[in-house]
């Protein structure tokens, strides 16, 4: 008889990650989750009524220094995949790919859409960003292939300081939020409707895109891990879930 259980996420080295079966659905949905969030990042840029906390500072940078918000978004994503080395974070398949297709995604989306005239229009433009964001979300992580580089550095730091993951996550965005307004990068009540919704979504959304791996393929080895990070602060009711890449 099949299992009713809600499907959990699997802490998996990156080996693991590429041996656990079902890899035509996983590269699939990990990569049309990446595309589709680089989308929903163009359209809250393009709503201009604020971004999420990580793109004030992508946006605020790009300004700075002429290169487009896609390519900072990459650029940004392998400096901090490079703090991962000090952190022994170990990057999977769907960490690379996402520090370079939703940079490439956005900036492809910024190209071809440009600011509504109304504001209903501008309104409409963050609510999709918004929702189409939770959405990209829940279908890379439920891919399983390993988290993008700004979820390893929050999980990371968060075991590595013993520090609360809540505590760790908004540390990071105040930081992020506070350098991206100096740079110039636009913040408003879009910003603010994301950060109270994205975890909520992602805390829906994401049980309906998790893959079922093969139970053989990722049983425990005899080597112990560290705790699933995904799981105390996607599952448990009184916390939400990361919105981030």
């Amino acid at each position: 008889m099949k299992s009713t259980s809600a499907p959990m996420l699997s802490r998996l080295t990156p080996r693991e990650q590429l041996r656990a079966g079902r890899m035509p659905r996983r590269l699939t949905q990990l990569v049309a989750g990446l595309v589709l969030y680089g989308f929903t990042m163009a359209l809250m840029v393009r709503a201009r009524l604020g971004n999420d906390p990580w793109d004030v500072f992508h946006q605020g940078l790009s300004v700075r220094i002429g290169l487009s918000f896609g390519t900072v978004v990459i650029l940004v994503g392998v400096v901090v995949l490079l703090l991962w080395i000090p952190l022994r974070e170990m990057p999977g398949l769907g960490t690379v790919l996402n520090t370079v297709l939703i940079g490439a995604a956005a900036d492809l989306a910024l190209h071809l859409i440009s600011t509504p005239a109304a504001m209903s229009g501008r309104i409409t433009y963050a609510t999709l960003g918004i929702l189409g964001n939770g959405v990209a979300t829940a279908m890379y992580i439920g891919a399983q292939l390993g988290p993008g580089p700004r979820d390893g550095l929050m999980t990371s730091l968060h075991r590595r300081s013993g520090l609360p993951i809540g505590l760790v996550r908004t540390g990071l965005e105040v930081t992020v939020v506070i350098v991206g307004l100096i740079l110039g990068g636009v913040f408003g009540v879009a910003t603010l409707a994301y950060a109270v919704l994205i975890g909520p979504l992602v805390q829906v959304l994401l049980p309906r895109f998790i893959v079922d791996l093969d139970p053989v393929r990722v049983a425990r080895r005899s080597t112990p891990r560290d705790p699933d990070p995904y799981g105390p602060w996607l599952w448990n009711g009184r916390q939400f879930s990361q919105g981030w890449h």
